[in-house]
C-alpha cells in the first residue's frame, strides 16, 4: 500500500481527471479499501479541497468548485503547457500580459527542478505583427462581462466607440443593444458576434471598443448564425475589410498540425483546434490554385472540407508537380536533357 501522502496525491489526481468517481472504483485504482478512501477524502477536505459525496448505486465523490482556490496538481505535460501558454499570452490581445507574467512566476516557483529546467530551456518570445499601428488590447474585465452575457443568454447594452472620428472632433460612442452570441479572437483582436436588436441583423463588434452597461437585459432564446458555423461566418464578414481584402475564393481544410503552430503563419484566415495535432482552417485567396498552394506550405497532410473548387485545385497542382518531377535535369545551356 502506498504511503498516505503519496496516496493523497494520487487520489487528488484521479478526482481532477473526471467529474464523478464511484467510491468502489477509486478504491480499486488506489488498491485500498473504501473505508480508506473515505478517510483520505476527509483529509483532502481539511486541506481545503471541496469534495462532495453523491449517493446512489454507484455512490462516490466529486471535486467541486470552491470559494477559494486550493493547491492544484498538474502532471509534467500540463505544467509545461501552462507555462508556454502564459509566456505567449501577450500575443492574444486580451490585455493580460502583466497578470500572465506574475502567474508564470508563481507557477515556476512551485515546480520541481526537472520541470523548471524544461520551462527555462523553452525560451519563447511572443512577437506581434509589425508594419502597422499597435494592436489595441481588450480589457480582461470587459471580456469576462461579455462572456458572462453570452453564457447566460442575456440581452447586453454597451457603448461602442466609433472606429474613426472626424479631425478635431470626438465622436460620442453609440449605445447598442444586442443578443450576444459568441466571443471570438482573430488576428490578435477580440470580437463579439451578436444579433443587433435595433438593426435586426448580425453584427461583429471589436471588444476593445465596448464599454458594457449594467444591468444586463432579459434572457433570450439564442439564434443560429447564418450557416450555423461561427468561424466561417466571421471569416466571411472579414472579407473586404482591411488586410483580408475581398477574396473571391475561400476554402476550408483540416490540417494535421497543432492549431498553435498554424495560427502563427496564417495571416488571412481563421484557425480552430480539432485536437492536440489537428486543426480546422478557413482561409481565402485570389485564386483556387493560389489557395491550394498556400495551404501546401505547411508540409502536413491535408483533408479538404470544401468547396469542390479547392479539391480540383489540389488535383491540378498535383498534376503540374508530377509533370515537373518527371522532367529531366536541364543542362548548363538550358536545353532539356533526354
Amino acid at each position: 500500500m502506498p504511503k498516505t501522502s503519496a496516496r493523497l496525491l494520487a487520489l487528488l489526481s484521479l478526482l481532477q481527471a473526471r467529474r464523478d468517481w464511484p467510491g468502489q472504483l477509486l478504491a480499486e485504482r488506489l488498491d485500498v479499501s473504501p473505508r480508506t478512501v473515505r478517510r483520505d477524502v476527509d483529509r483532502l477536505r481539511e486541506l481545503g479541497y471541496p469534495i462532495a459525496a453523491f449517493k446512489g448505486p454507484d455512490g462516490g465523490y466529486r471535486l467541486d468548485a470552491g470559494a477559494r482556490l486550493p493547491p492544484l496538481l498538474f502532471d509534467d505535460d500540463q505544467a509545461v503547457a501552462l507555462a508556454v501558454a502564459l509566456r505567449t499570452a501577450t500575443a492574444t490581445g486580451a490585455g493580460i500580459g502583466e497578470a500572465a507574467a506574475r502567474a508564470l512566476t508563481t507557477v515556476r516557483q512551485v515546480m520541481p527542478a526537472r520541470l523548471r529546467h524544461r520551462v527555462d530551456a523553452l525560451n519563447v518570445t511572443a512577437v506581434e505583427r509589425t508594419g502597422g499601428p499597435p494592436q489595441p488590447q481588450a480589457d480582461p474585465r470587459v471580456l469576462l462581462a461579455l462572456s458572462d452575457a453570452v453564457r447566460a443568454h442575456e440581452v447586453l447594452r454597451f457603448d461602442h466607440s466609433p472606429a474613426y472620428a472626424p479631425p478635431g472632433a470626438a465622436a460620442p460612442p453609440a449605445v447598442r443593444r444586442v443578443e450576444p452570441h459568441r466571443l471570438v479572437t482573430w488576428g490578435g483582436r477580440w470580437y463579439l458576434v451578436a444579433w443587433d436588436l435595433e438593426r435586426a441583423d448580425w453584427r461583429t463588434f471589436r471588444a476593445d471598443r465596448i464599454s458594457p452597461r449594467t444591468p444586463t437585459g432579459p434572457r433570450f432564446t439564442p439564434r443560429e448564425v447564418p450557416g450555423g458555423d461561427v468561424a466561417a461566418f466571421v471569416a466571411a464578414r472579414f472579407q473586404g475589410s482591411g488586410a483580408l481584402g475581398e477574396w473571391p475564393c475561400r476554402g476550408e481544410v483540416i490540417l494535421d498540425a497543432p492549431a498553435s503552430e498554424v495560427a502563427g503563419h496564417l495571416r488571412n484566415g481563421i484557425v480552430e483546434e480539432c485536437g492536440p495535432d489537428r486543426c480546422r482552417v478557413v482561409v481565402g485567396a485570389w485564386s483556387w490554385p493560389a489557395l491550394a498552394a498556400g495551404l501546401g506550405r505547411f508540409d502536413v497532410d491535408i483533408e479538404v472540407v470544401g468547396p469542390e473548387e479547392l479539391r480540383d485545385a489540389f488535383a491540378l497542382l498535383a498534376r503540374r508537380y508530377a509533370a515537373a518531377a518527371g522532367q529531366g535535369h536541364r543542362g548548363s545551356t538550358g536545353s532539356r536533357a533526354p
